[in-house]
């Protein structure tokens, strides 16, 4: 039995077959010695991809338009670029596999693309990678990714939060890191999907571990592999508590969340996308407070249309039937990268050009993403909250680039419903200024991840940095409070979305603050409820 601990981000206990994630795994394979079969393979894969892209087309252009079914049309016409063809025949010739060679000679154009002046052919570097990895996907036997042919627990180095969207999720019953942090994008995952999470483990990842039986437990921070009968046993007895200690907080679905004072609190979910919608229902949300957009724009090669979005947004207002929605506008930067946005290094991203910074600044993204929360917004209650927000012009802007919106839909003669808009206090700045910035919106929602970062100063992703990270800090607090108080004198509600929310420590000092909404992950729902109940604040 091969044993060690980790630090848990997420409680319970998970028995399964264990799964490791690496990237390198997908390695590619080498040539077969003959160059001339080497070709056949290559050029029968760009016939495979024409025929497979030809369908997309086709489907494209009759459920969502010809203009947006144009970016695959591109494609095909790469396939049959001379100077790309040329390109991976002599790399062939020079004794590479045909997916060495499309995957090569793909990046090397896609770079080529990428570094000239003209706007629409800088663009045209994500269709010819997305091109290429199609071919490789097809000479790799279309196994490029990964996965995990029954429920199992996943075991990686770390994960992106362009990998964790990939990953198939109805599978996988566990996360156990080496790297990440009580704050990672793996957290959230594992939050929002309510499954025992470890990370920052001592576990040695090796291929030996796939396939071989393993337990989670999220309680105490530990983790085995191949465990001895003992320890089986001592686990499913404490999986079964774990299940009679959900069987009571079910007495609490459905009941009103009001303190015994008579203070009522709206509880809600955060969620990533549509698909996760059905956590926040399962653990009893009374609605959406934030809905994560970025996760919308991650682990994909280009941007999501106008009508992605709208379909995504759409489809959660329809699965909440009147329940409230809170749609936070893309976030990407910092920790969320997306290379097809082509931003460029920074020393310090989550000082950087972040959130609200990038679509103020580039209206071909927040355009549609505005358009599309404004036409979901016919089928049930939508409010929009921004990020990174440190001024009131920022917010007077946004204001102003709504009614826009709403002027062209209008012309446009395309329905659109009332969007409540509040902002995310997330920076010190905004929390000092909050009380004019109540004046211009409908509501806040405290960030609390990001507020106690550049409150203390301490990048939350830096796992040296935890012993020193106190969410509890009294600056933390007072500036909590202050918030509350200000939106409340304007007439405005605040919330909190941050992970703080499910802190049940501190729910009694949200109650007194006044704060109206707490929206957590969707697991921790009931428990927050039932401490609110009990509350006397």
């Amino acid at each position: 039995m091969q044993e060690g601990t980790g630090k848990p981000v997420f409680s319970g206990v998970a028995i399964g077959k264990a799964y490791v994630y690496d990237p390198r795994q997908n390695e590619l394979p080498a040539s077969c010695g003959d160059s001339e079969l080497e070709l056949e393979k290559f050029n029968a894969a760009r016939e495979t991809a024409r025929e497979q892209l030809g369908a997309l087309f086709d489907k494209t252009s009759s459920e969502i338009g010809e203009e947006q079914a144009m970016i695959l049309d591109v494609q095909i016409m790469m396939l049959d670029d001379l100077d790309f063809i040329e390109s991976a025949q002599d790399m062939i010739a020079g004794g590479a596999s045909a997916a060495q060679a499309a995957h090569d000679a793909g990046d090397a154009f896609s770079a080529a693309f990428a570094a000239m002046d003209d706007e629409y052919m800088k663009a045209r570097a994500v269709d010819v990678k997305d091109m290429s990895r199609r071919l490789v996907d097809i000479l790799c036997g279309g196994h490029g990714g990964f996965h995990m042919d029954e429920p199992g627990i996943l075991v990686a180095e770390d994960l992106t939060p362009s990998e964790t969207v990939q990953l198939p999720k109805d599978k996988i019953l566990a996360f156990v890191t080496r790297q990440g942090s009580a704050n990672s994008h793996t957290a959230i995952l594992a939050r929002i999907m309510n499954i025992p999470t470890l990370v920052q483990t001592d576990i040695s990842i090796s291929p030996d571990i796939n396939g071989k039986l393993m337990i989670v437990d999220g309680y105490d921070g530990r983790y085995y592999i191949d465990p001895d009968p003992a320890v089986v046993s001592a686990m499913v007895e404490k999986l079964r508590k774990a299940m009679a200690y959900k069987a009571e907080l079910d007495k609490y679905r459905g009941k009103p969340s009001v303190s015994k004072s008579g203070k009522k609190v709206l509880l809600c979910a955060n969620i990533g996308s549509a698909q996760d919608v059905r956590y926040a229902l399962e653990g009893d949300a009374e609605g959406v407070g934030l809905m994560r957009s970025e996760f919308l724009y991650l682990g994909r090669d280009s941007f999501p249309t106008e009508e992605e979005l709208y379909q995504a947004y759409k489809s959660v207002v329809e699965q909440l039937a009147g329940r409230p929605l809170v749609i936070r506008t893309l976030d990407i930067g910092a920790d969320k990268q997306a290379d097809y946005f082509g931003l460029e290094h920074e020393e310090n991203p989550a000082l950087g050009y972040r959130g609200i910074r990038i679509c103020l600044t580039r209206e071909d993204i927040f355009r549609p993403q505005m358009r599309a929360i404004y036409r979901a917004a016919v089928h049930g209650p939508v409010s929009a909250m921004f990020p990174m927000i440190i001024s009131v012009d920022e917010v007077r802007q946004i204001k102003e680039f709504c009614r826009k919106i709403q002027s062209e839909l209008y012309a446009e003669n395309i329905p659109f419903g009332e969007v409540e808009l509040g902002i995310m206090i997330e920076t010190p700045a905004a929390a000092i200024i909050s009380r004019d910035l109540a004046k211009e919106v409908s509501f806040f929602s405290v960030g609390t991840n990001d507020l106690t970062q550049y409150t203390l100063a301490i990048d939350r992703q830096n796992a040296r940095l935890e012993a020193f990270h106190d969410a509890h800090h009294p600056a933390i607090l007072s500036l909590l409070r202050t918030i509350a108080e200000n939106a409340h004198a304007e007439g405005i509600w605040a919330g909190i979305c941050g992970e703080l929310g499910a802190d049940l420590s501190l729910t009694d000092a949200f109650l007194e603050m006044g704060y109206d909404e707490l929206s957590v992950s969707p697991g921790k729902i009931l428990a927050l409820r039932k401490k609110v109940c009990e509350s006397e604040a």
